[in-house]
């Protein structure tokens, strides 16, 4: 018998959530039955357009038996306050990425979620898609040969462009690598495995930043974490990567992910996204070809990681939730910034099991 799906405490009705509402019937597992904010009025106001049947301050959410699962969209410097208060009122959780800003907040969430019997997911979810299922396939079956490195790039002019409220993206724990690190990390780690030691090299390259959006346009925001980062990344198994996060580039004509073996290359779909192109270029083949993406989801899906967490409460299997991934980017981000600050490699000191399942199959729900 299929389980029911599970009821969700939505915390933080800005920009993000509304894909988040929109896809539960679509990837299925999980229903938005609550939703917080603290601004009360737009929590109402999030309700009254999705049809959800409850809205309130995030005390009355955690406190209803009624939900399950507290799904916390809120900035990144709140992420480790809302998900140590859900899963100390008892409730699973998927945070949106980072998991926290500190990895010590980081560990103390998986430490008592562990101790309260719950399972912690964290975003980002992108890697389940069929995109990168199929570049683990083809990487798992011997198409570039032994695996030798990857180069990511993720370089834009920055968020004051089109963001409506900016400013957040320049504190601490967000600038391009906390922000969108995660993506790539988090692919990067799912076909190579855990990363062992970084150096890196960062610069911020603009002390303060003016607002060219709607409606702060003019306002000026201090910049408090790096906005350009370049950092080698060496992986347990082997291979070495390079990594440039960017919020200080007008345009460039890099690949995101670029996959190298000892028989051919990779070049891996863009890890914010669900889908492909995946192409494969062999060594004796005169071009790349354009690979069909396995089964799965190539649209816009997130939510697929609520839904693989409550496969994970239903199996009572916890390696399937991503808590420990999302220690281990958080971690390695970390490294990478103390590297650039001390100009040492750092060793990440965290690991993560090997991915064992290929994120086309879906999750049991």
């Amino acid at each position: 018998m299929t389980p029911q799906p599970l009821r969700v405490g939505l915390v933080g009705c800005g920009n993000i959530s509304d894909i988040y509402i929109t896809n539960a019937p679509k990837v299925g597992g999980y229903i938005v039955a609550a939703c917080a904010d603290l601004d009360l009025d737009r929590a109402r106001s999030k309700a009254a357009q999705h049809g959800i049947p409850k809205a309130g301050p995030l005390g009355e959410i955690l406190a209803d038996p009624e939900i399950d699962l507290i799904l916390n969209l809120t900035p990144p410097g709140a992420h480790a306050e809302i998900g140590l208060a859900a899963v100390g009122a008892g409730k699973h959780l998927y945070n949106e990425k980072p998991l926290a800003i500190e990895i010590a907040d980081a560990r103390k969430l998986l430490d008592l979620a562990e101790r309260r019997g719950v399972l912690v997911g964290c975003a980002p979810d992108t890697i389940l898609g069929a995109g990168y299922a199929t570049c683990r396939r083809l990487l798992g079956g011997g198409a570039i040969g032994s695996p030798v490195g990857a180069v990511g790039f993720m370089m834009c002019k920055g968020p004051e462009l089109w963001h409506p409220d900016p400013a957040f993206f320049y504190r601490r724990g967000a600038g391009p690598l906390f922000d969108m690190g995660p993506y790539y990390l988090s692919a990067l780690v799912s076909l190579f495995g855990p990363i062992r030691r970084v150096s890196a090299l960062n610069r911020v390259t603009l002390a303060e930043r003016e607002i060219l959006s709607e409606p702060r346009r003019g306002q000026r925001v201090r910049v408090e974490t790096p906005t350009h980062v370049s950092a080698t990344l060496e992986f347990d198994a082997g291979p070495v990567a390079t990594l440039v996060m960017s919020f200080d580039v007008w345009t460039h004509s890099m690949p995101p992910i670029e996959l190298f073996g000892s028989e051919g290359t990779i070049t891996a779909p863009d890890p914010n996204g669900f889908g492909g192109p995946v192409k494969l270029r062999r060594r004796d083949a005169p071009g790349a070809e354009e690979q069909p993406l396995d089964p799965g989801h190539a649209e816009n899906a997130r939510g697929l990681g609520v839904r693989e967490l409550a496969g994970a409460i239903a199996r009572g299997d916890r390696r399937s939730a991503s808590g420990e991934l999302a220690l281990h980017v958080l971690e390695t981000m970390h490294a990478v910034v103390e590297s650039g600050d001390t100009g040492k490699a750092v060793t990440v000191r965290s690991t993560v099991g090997a991915w064992n399942r290929s994120a086309a199959e879906p999750a049991p729900v």
